[in-house]
């Protein structure tokens, strides 16, 4: 099981918001797992930092810098997290964990800081 805070909306600083979906995720091993998250609240041509963690001590699973505007190409996450992919269509970002094993199981976390 993959879960993320519940749904609602997690506050961040000024009017910028983040909204994680699914709320909780079950997927069989083998598949991949796709998890979203929404920007609300950021204007365009803004810099955003955004970092997937997962609890458990592991850290940083993924961590990128995003301008609110262009959608970059897939992205690949650092070498703790290999083939772990981050695709960026603004206001939404989905990360996708290819071949979920058992101990992939937890709670990952979107976190969205605004450069400034």
């Amino acid at each position: 099981v993959l879960g993320t805070p519940s749904l609602r909306d997690v506050p961040t600083a000024g009017a910028l918001r983040v909204i994680q979906e699914p709320d909780e995720l079950q997927v069989a091993a083998g598949d991949t797992a796709t998890l979203g998250c929404r920007v609300e609240g950021a204007e365009r041509g803004v810099q955003l930092r955004m970092e997937w963690l997962r609890d458990g001590g592991l850290g940083v699973l993924c961590a990128t810098r995003l301008a609110f505007v262009t959608p970059p190409a897939v992205s690949p996450c650092p070498r703790r997290a290999p083939g772990v992919q981050l695709a960026w269509h603004p206001p939404r970002a989905t990360l996708s964990l290819p071949q979920v094993r058992g101990n992939d199981s937890g709670r990952y976390i979107c976190q969205v800081i605004l450069e400034i």
